[in-house]
């Protein structure tokens, strides 16, 4: 994802009583790789999430576990 906005996002300490603004700490939950960078206008944000490749759970690009 890329906006123009430059402020890279941070991830908030958990709180219970806060109500919404929890997106990055999902994100952050489920990828395998997250990236904010600075662009030359705004930012970058990239995110790796594994998805599965059969229901009986094989994730795609990787071997037997």
């Amino acid at each position: 994802m890329w906006d123009s906005d430059p402020v890279l996002p941070v991830a908030r300490a958990a709180d219970a009583g806060r109500v919404g603004q929890h997106g990055l700490e999902i994100v952050m939950a489920v990828a395998q790789s997250f990236e904010a960078r600075r662009e030359p206008v705004g930012k970058r944000i990239t995110a790796r999430i594994a998805l599965a490749d059969d229901p009986g759970g094989a994730i795609a690009g990787r071997g037997p576990v």
